[in-house]
């Protein structure tokens, strides 16, 4: 399917590399889909790398189709988008910059010109600038992170509303640092708890509709944007219960449960995929 373009003031994203050592493993060879999404059509944003991705493989093994939103890596999205391919489902590109709330209007309406319905929004897109000092987080930085990481929540949601039905889900993805804080990255981890806020607050809002808003809050997950934002990894995720980072392909299967019939009594949640960090909430 075509690339729809929504750019405006596009930007470089930190996390986008095409080289990681290992590569993160986006869904385990032997994992089997099972129809729980089958002809659901899934926007995922940041689906081009990651846990983004991870989660559009495993909606397309599920039998979704998928409109797949992310900023810049055109190389990596033309790639997921064959895999999605492979298995025999759909996968809409759409290039935006999701700061920009028309450009998160157009996104949902790309998504309905090309399948006509939408049943899954997953929120997803982020970025993170790490700092020692809260005095070396700029008034720049700080808009740029909550205008990423959390205005587009906002955005996509309430446009993807005049579309979605009784028994479709929104899922929001949060950190481990929204429940115990973060040193190196204060602002990230303050939009992170937003995220944590907005998800049960639009849960109480929604749950009259039988709209299901749930979120995922992972821990240290090997992502190409760790090796971006951090000069040393050598030790990342070793200080969890379980002593290694986790890959995408656990993360991925968490969404699938979100969406599906499975969690239909569950609404205003998250699933802590981290390694076996105790979080409360």
């Amino acid at each position: 399917m075509k690339i729809n373009e929504f750019p405006e003031q596009e930007q470089p994203q930190p996390g986008k590399t095409h080289k990681m050592t290992p590569e993160p493993i986006l869904i385990r060879d032997n994992y089997r889909g099972s129809g729980k999404l089958e002809n659901k059509v899934a926007l995922i944003t940041g689906g081009d790398s990651g846990i983004g991705a991870s989660a559009v493989l495993h909606f397309a093994k599920e039998g979704a189709n998928i409109a797949m939103v992310y900023l810049e890596e055109t190389k990596d999205a033309e790639a997921i988008q064959a895999e999605v391919e492979k298995m025999g489902r759909q996968c809409l590109l759409i290039k935006a910059d999701l700061t920009h709330e028309d450009n998160c209007k157009n996104c949902i309406q790309a998504c309905i010109n090309a399948y006509g319905k939408l049943n899954i929004v997953v929120n997803n897109a982020a970025m993170q600038f790490p700092k020692d000092s809260i005095s070396d987080i700029t008034k720049d930085q700080l808009h740029k992170t909550f205008e990423t990481n959390i205005y587009p929540y906002f955005y996509l949601s309430k446009a993807a509303l005049d579309y979605l039905s009784p028994g479709d889900t929104i899922i929001n993805t949060s950190s481990v640092t929204a429940y115990r804080g973060s040193e190196h990255l204060v602002d990230y981890a303050s939009t992170k708890g937003a995220i944590v806020s907005f998800t049960r607050s639009l849960s109480a809002q929604l749950a009259a509709k039988n709209i299901r808003v749930n979120g995922v809050a992972p821990g240290p997950i090997w992502t190409p944007l760790i090796p971006a934002s951090f000069d040393d990894v050598s030790d990342f995720g070793q200080d969890t219960p379980l002593g290694r980072a986790g890959q995408p392909s656990e993360v991925g299967p968490a969404y699938v449960f979100l969406a599906s019939e499975d969690s239909s009594y569950i609404t205003g949640q998250f699933i802590h995929v981290n390694g076996g960090e105790i979080i409360g909430g």
